[in-house]
């Protein structure tokens, strides 16, 4: 692998990992670098896109290492603990809905999906939604009932695990999914965005492993260096943004990232439209 090639892999891995976990779409911003960073003529259209899922590794090693204290410790009394049996099944319960919908129809949405103007309306609408829920909560606090991640029901996990289904939409984002409508659902923000990083534990995870099974015959000893530098830079930018995110949500809202969503909602269709990026898959 020559210097140019790894350079990209860890350009395309710290935007994996700047963009995983916040409500903007780490697909579409993975695109536009992949289409400007001309990555296709370093690797082939499918490694590229076994790449992109596969460095997702990274950031979930990001969040896995933040919350390592609560993650120890569920694990070491989950057989002791009625809470943290109740949390590992509520992440459970909350991922079933994107891993039946996604294995029964995922490949269908995202053909019909993935074109400019479908994901273009994906990232406005979505910020347009975001707006709406930060009205509702700067106007209506009282709608907060859930505070913390250990008073979720089971219902509400399902809730939540239903809206991050939509993250099967091309450009609607896994964590806006899951953090907007964990928000819509009665979740403080700080709730609604931790259970979301743990949620995206066993989602990326199994996306990852399940893409390398598929391309496990495309794939050879050769990738590995490209793999490894770009899931590195991934689990580097991941953990700067984790730690980021907790702190800016302490005394911001998401208003911020839904004009960013609108912005780039509109840089989708001028990038289509200008040929600067080619969207077919």
């Amino acid at each position: 692998m020559d210097l140019i090639l790894a350079l990209k892999a860890i350009i395309m891995g710290l935007v994996e990992g700047f963009t995983e976990f916040l409500p903007i779409s780490s697909t579409g911003h993975l695109i536009l670098a992949g289409s400007l960073l001309d990555f296709t003529q370093d690797v082939s259209k499918e490694v590229m896109g076994v790449f992109e899922i596969a460095i997702q590794a990274g950031a979930i090693l990001a969040v896995c290492w933040e919350y390592r204290q609560r993650i120890g410790s569920v694990l070491s009394t989950f057989g002791t603990e009625v809470k943290s049996r109740k949390f590992v099944l509520n992440v459970a319960i909350a991922f079933l809905p994107l891993a039946v919908i996604g294995l029964a129809i995922g490949k269908m949405i995202k053909h019909a999906l993935f074109k400019p103007v479908p994901v273009a309306m994906a990232f406005i609408i979505g910020g347009v939604i975001i707006l709406l829920v930060e009205r509702r909560a700067r106007t209506n606090p009282v709608t907060v009932r859930v505070n913390s991640v250990d008073e979720m029901t089971p219902l509400d996990a399902l809730k939540v695990g239903c809206a991050q289904a939509f993250a099967l939409i091309p450009g609607t984002s896994r964590s806006g999914s899951t953090i907007i409508g964990g928000m819509l659902l009665g979740l403080s923000r700080k709730t609604a965005t931790e259970f979301s990083f743990f949620l995206a534990i066993p989602t990326l995870l199994a996306a990852t492993f399940y893409s390398l099974y598929k391309a496990r015959d495309i794939l050879s000893a050769t990738d590995v260096p490209l793999f490894g530098l770009g899931t590195v830079a991934a689990f580097i930018s991941a953990f700067l943004c984790v730690r980021w995110l907790l702190r800016y949500i302490s005394s911001h809202d998401f208003t911020f990232f839904a004009w960013y969503r609108i912005v780039f909602g509109l840089l989708v269709l001028a990038s289509a439209h200008y040929g600067w990026v080619v969207w077919a898959e």
